[in-house]
């Protein structure tokens, strides 16, 4: 069994449709909690730019990038 560092291999390939589309927002925190790098969280914001512009969301995504930001350091 490899080390994955805790995290689903899987959850990157979720689209930001399916991270950001459900209607229960607890899933939606969930897709954003499984982002874990800057590429995956710059789609997101595009797609949640293009499409809904819910300033929650686009908040949460902007606390994961000061998250994952602070990972990598």
């Amino acid at each position: 069994m490899s080390d994955t560092g805790g995290r689903d291999p899987d959850s990157n390939e979720l689209s930001p449709e399916q991270r950001l589309e459900p209607q229960n927002t607890r899933l939606i925190n969930a897709g954003i909690v499984t982002i874990h790098d800057m590429e995956t969280l710059r789609a997101c914001v595009a797609y949640e730019n293009a499409n809904q512009q819910r300033v929650q969301i686009l908040r949460r995504l902007e606390q994961r990038a000061s998250e994952i930001r602070e990972e990598n350091d």
